[in-house]
């Protein structure tokens, strides 16, 4: 053992795990799960700086996202004049219980995006509707909601009150925080923006089936070793205990064995 730091996160999606550690610098890293040939365990970890270095800012790029070579969209029946996707991009229509587009791995659907109007969003921000949808999008594993249109001009609403908009779209983002509302100037850029959103959907699908492999896997494995108590620690039980033991030196190690009887690891 190195060192140990206090966490402040650690949320594992798929695959991977996020951590930040309770520290002011070095303290954000991710660490990837996987099996290499003959089930060999494989662990990959970077740090915040490896990546930046890794990925430098570069222009949006015109490849295929993802590096798909091809991806089927599901556009949901009801959804009248439908968006155009790249030439790699198969569609077709089937009804969706959330979303105007879905893409699928197997049966369920891995990602599913919510398509808005400005005049739609306010809507059905008013009349309580887009509650109902931004729940429905939040029990799938990734969604969104694109608008077609600029915030500025969304809240500039003609009959409701910017602010009426502005705090029901702020309620709807701390209610359901993992369902974007995602607000793109053109109807060109909420269609490739939402192409890439699920394509992006449709690679880490896999990765989240790897990542329950992996973890179901792992959950019979045994754990990391519990804690060493420090001197402090023992000292302060001893006393509590009215076992006799001095400030200074070593502590005895049947003193240390009558702590750690009396302190199990949970």
């Amino acid at each position: 053992m190195v060192e140990r730091v206090p966490v402040r996160s650690c949320v594992r999606r798929g695959a991977s795990i996020d951590l930040v550690l309770d520290r002011g610098r070095e303290n954000r890293s991710q660490f990837v799960m996987s099996f290499a040939k003959g089930g060999r365990q494989a662990i990959f970890w970077q740090t915040a700086r490896t990546t930046k270095q890794a990925r430098p800012a570069v222009a949006v790029p015109t490849a295929r996202a993802s590096g798909l070579t091809g991806l089927e969209v599901v556009v949901d029946s009801r959804e009248r004049y439908a968006w155009k996707f790249p030439d790699s991009v198969t569609t077709r229509r089937g009804r969706l219980a959330a979303g105007d587009y879905a893409v699928l791995n197997g049966d369920t659907v891995a990602g599913a995006v919510e398509r808005k109007s400005a005049a739609d969003l306010v809507s059905s921000l008013t009349s309580g509707k887009l509650r109902f949808q931004l729940a429905a999008l939040a029990a799938l594993p990734h969604a969104a909601v694109v608008v077609e249109e600029r915030y500025a001009k969304t809240i500039q609403h003609e009959v409701v009150r910017t602010s009426v908009v502005v705090e029901g779209l702020t309620e709807c983002q701390v209610q359901f925080p993992n369902v974007p509302i995602v607000f793109c100037d053109t109807r060109a850029l909420a269609q490739d923006w939402t192409y890439r959103f699920l394509a992006a959907a449709y690679t880490h699908a896999g990765q989240d089936d790897a990542g329950a492999d992996y973890f179901g896997r792992l959950a019979a494995a045994p754990g990391l070793p519990p804690r060493e108590p420090t001197a402090a620690e023992i000292r302060a039980w001893a006393v509590a205990e009215g076992i006799s033991l001095s400030d200074r030196g070593r502590i005895p190690a049947t003193v240390r064995a009558a702590y750690l009887d009396a302190h199990p690891a949970g």
